[in-house]
């Protein structure tokens, strides 16, 4: 199989995500400040309908990030084990990258990347005040709003996996699809505002 694939949506996706964020809350549970975590799906694979590659992702946003080594001894029985990159520029791994309006604090952007190859699930941790962290949870309830914009998104992604699909890793297409992000983002944070009055 290519590496950058995407496929029809699968019904199963939200529950697998619910069963492995009860895993990795479950794991994390020992950590102080634990009953403040916040965990989401997110991602395509989050938007009923969407095709997505066939790769979960998920969130969890805490009050400060604990070291990776701590992390991964919390979640080694989970099988969530931390995620190099395949580059060493892989995009999103150690961390994110400010999007257009939001504050420029490097320490905002710090994260840690975890992923369950055997279950096809990526583990996002960030801070709770980190901008992206915020951007991606209303990116994927902007999607799930706007069926015409999720369209959109769907046909750009099959289009980029196609030009991608003979690449060694997703960097690249993920790279690529930033473009829709910038087009699209003053009318997602004009939704979003809106939401919040």
């Amino acid at each position: 199989m290519p590496v950058a694939v995407v496929v029809d949506y699968e019904s199963s996706w939200p529950d697998r995500a619910r069963r492995l964020l009860a895993e990795v809350k479950d794991a994390l549970g020992p950590l102080a400040g634990s009953d403040r975590f916040v965990y989401d799906h997110i991602g395509s694979t989050a938007v009923p309908g969407l095709a997505a590659k066939p790769i979960v992702d998920l969130q969890v946003r805490m009050p400060s990030l604990p070291g990776l080594d701590e992390l991964a001894d919390l979640l080694a029985s989970t099988g969530f084990v931390p995620a190099r990159g395949a580059r060493p520029d892989s995009p999103g791994v150690h961390r994110d990258t400010p999007r257009r309006g939001d504050p420029a604090d490097d320490e905002l952007y710090e994260k840690r990347l975890f992923h369950d190859p055997a279950r096809a699930a990526i583990l996002h941790i960030r801070r709770v005040d980190s901008p992206f962290a915020v951007f991606v949870v209303i990116f994927r309830d902007w999607l799930r709003s706007n069926p015409e914009q999720a369209k959109r998104y769907q046909e750009t992604k099959r289009r980029l996996a196609g030009a991608h699909a003979e690449d060694g890793d997703y960097d690249d297409y993920t790279r690529a699809k930033s473009a829709f992000f910038d087009e699209t983002n003053n009318e997602m944070r004009a939704w979003a505002r809106a939401q919040a009055s």
